[in-house]
Formats: structure tokens, C-alpha cells, sequence
């Protein structure tokens, strides 16, 4: 199972931060602020399944930004929800 690392951690969030939309990872029933780094750490560093939920008026930028910085960083995400 890969573990994000600090840089992964830290461009999800920057990436995250660009955009207006509000972009929340889910796993088991924990919702997660991707743009909290804070969140991110405890989150990517324990689950490597988690869906990403969306929402906002720069959503379709969002999902596309936030699959990007994902795949760089070999990181899964399920699906990208609306």
C-alpha cells in the first residue's frame, strides 16, 4: 500500500486551495477537508481507498486538477463523485 509523502500531502492541498469548490476526501465513514493538510496526513497515511466528493462552482476544474495531482503522486481514488 503506497503512503503519501509530505510533498504529495502538501500539493493535494495546494491544489485543492486553487479552487472555490469545496473537495472532500471519503473513507469508511470519515469525511476529510482536502484542503487541511492537517486532515490529509492522518488520512492519506492510513486508508488507500477513499472517493473524493466535489462540490462548487469550479467543480469540473477541481475533479480534473485533483485526478491529476492524485496520479502523480500514485495515489487511488476510487471515483469522483458529483
Amino acid at each position: 500500500m503506497p503512503n503519501a509523502n509530505n510533498a504529495a500531502i502538501v500539493e493535494i492541498s495546494q491544489t485543492a486551495n486553487k479552487f472555490r469548490s469545496s473537495i472532500v476526501l471519503q473513507y469508511d465513514n470519515k469525511y476529510i477537508d482536502v484542503k487541511s493538510i492537517l486532515g490529509l496526513f492522518t488520512t492519506l497515511l492510513t486508508t488507500s481507498s477513499y472517493d473524493l466528493h466535489v462540490h462548487g462552482p469550479d467543480a469540473d476544474e477541481a475533479k480534473k486538477a485533483m485526478a491529476e495531482v492524485f496520479a502523480k503522486h500514485n495515489l487511488q481514488i476510487n471515483s469522483i463523485q458529483d
